[in-house]
C-alpha cells in the first residue's frame, strides 16, 4: 500500500527558476522604481535584491536588480522594453552568474595575472578568459599551465598601429566584453581607447601621479610615504584618468625596505583589479560620467 505522503511527494512538479541581473542608468525622474518593478512583476519576477542611487551631481538615476522567475531572459527583456523606451535608460539584462568573456593584456610582471587567473580557476571570478595578449613572451608558461591561448604580439614606435590592430581583431574573433591591462606596460592610442571605451579596465599604483615614471615604489620610499596602494579604472585617452572602480592601500613605516615596499604594492594591485574586474563582470559598476557608481 502507497501511503499518501508518498502520492504527494510524487505529484510535486519541479518548476525551474532563471536568476538575471537588471542594470540600468537614466535621467532622474518620478516613477522609474514602480516602472521597472511592475515590468517585472508582470512576468513573474521575485526581486531578490535592489540597490539604486540618484546622483546629485548630474541628476542621472542608477539602479541594480536581481530576480528570480520561470521564465526566460527574452520574456523579461519583452516585458522591459516599453519601460526602457518611457524613461530612455540606458539597460542591460543578463544572466545572473554568466561568465564574462575577458582578455588579458600582460607584460612581463605576473602577479596581477596571477591573481586573476586563480580566481578564475578557484571559481569566485565570474570570468572566462579565453586568450592572453602580451608584448613579451616572459608570461608564456604561466598561460600555458592555466590552458590558455597565448598570443605574442610585439610593440614598437613603428608596428604600434598593426599590433592595436591586430588586438580589436582578436577582440572580436573572441567575442571579448572585457579588455583587462594586467601590468600592460604599454600606452593604448587614443583610437584603442575609444573603441574600447566602457570595457577596458587598467591597474596601476596610486601614486600617481605623485610620482611619475620608473621606479615609483622606489620614489615612494625615498621621500618617506606611510600609505601604498593601488587604482583600478576604466581605460581612456586621458592617460590613468579613467573613472575609477576601485582603490585599496594599506600602512608601511620606516623600517620597510624598497623592496618590501613593491612586494607589498604587488599583493594590493593584484587585489584590487581582480575586485573591479569582479564587480564589472557583475554588472555592479556604471559610468556617471567621469565617475562610476559601484554597488558593491
Amino acid at each position: 500500500m502507497v501511503s499518501a505522503a508518498v502520492v504527494w511527494a510524487c505529484s510535486v512538479i519541479t518548476v525551474s527558476t532563471n536568476e538575471f541581473i537588471v542594470s540600468l542608468s537614466c535621467p532622474d525622474r518620478p516613477g522609474i522604481v514602480h516602472a521597472v518593478s511592475g515590468a517585472l512583476l508582470s512576468v513573474g519576477c521575485n526581486i531578490t535584491e535592489s540597490q539604486q542611487f540618484e546622483s546629485p551631481e548630474t541628476h542621472n538615476f542608477f539602479m541594480r536588480i536581481a530576480v528570480a522567475t520561470d521564465r526566460d531572459i527574452e520574456s523579461v527583456r519583452e516585458a522591459l522594453g516599453p519601460v526602457r523606451e518611457q524613461f530612455g535608460m540606458d539597460l542591460k539584462l543578463t544572466a545572473a552568474g554568466a561568465l564574462l568573456r575577458t582578455l588579458i593584456m600582460v607584460s612581463k610582471e605576473a602577479h596581477a595575472l596571477n591573481d586573476l587567473l586563480f580566481s578564475q580557476r578557484a571559481g569566485t571570478l565570474p570570468v572566462h578568459v579565453p586568450i592572453i595578449v602580451s608584448n613579451h613572451l616572459d608570461l608564456k608558461p604561466l598561460a600555458d599551465f592555466h590552458g590558455i591561448e597565448f598570443v605574442h604580439i610585439p610593440v614598437t614606435a613603428a608596428t604600434k598601429v598593426q599590433a592595436e590592430a591586430k588586438l580589436l581583431e582578436l577582440v572580436a574573433e573572441h567575442n571579448i566584453e572585457l579588455v583587462v591591462l594586467a601590468r600592460y606596460m604599454q600606452i593604448l592610442s587614443d583610437d584603442l581607447c575609444r573603441a574600447l571605451n566602457g570595457r577596458a579596465i587598467n591597474i596601476h599604483h596610486s601614486f600617481l601621479p605623485s610620482f611619475k615614471g620608473a621606479k615609483p615604489y622606489h620614489q615612494a620610499h625615498a621621500r618617506g610615504v606611510k600609505l601604498i596602494g593601488a587604482t583600478a579604472h576604466y581605460v581612456t585617452a586621458d592617460l590613468d584618468e579613467g573613472p575609477i572602480i576601485d582603490q585599496e592601500v594599506i600602512r608601511v613605516s620606516h623600517a620597510r625596505t624598497a623592496e618590501q615596499f613593491v612586494a607589498m604594492g604587488r599583493d594590493v594591485e593584484g587585489r584590487t583589479l581582480t575586485r573591479a574586474v569582479g564587480w564589472h563582470a557583475e554588472r555592479r559598476v556604471m559610468l556617471d560620467g567621469h565617475r562610476t557608481v559601484v554597488f558593491s
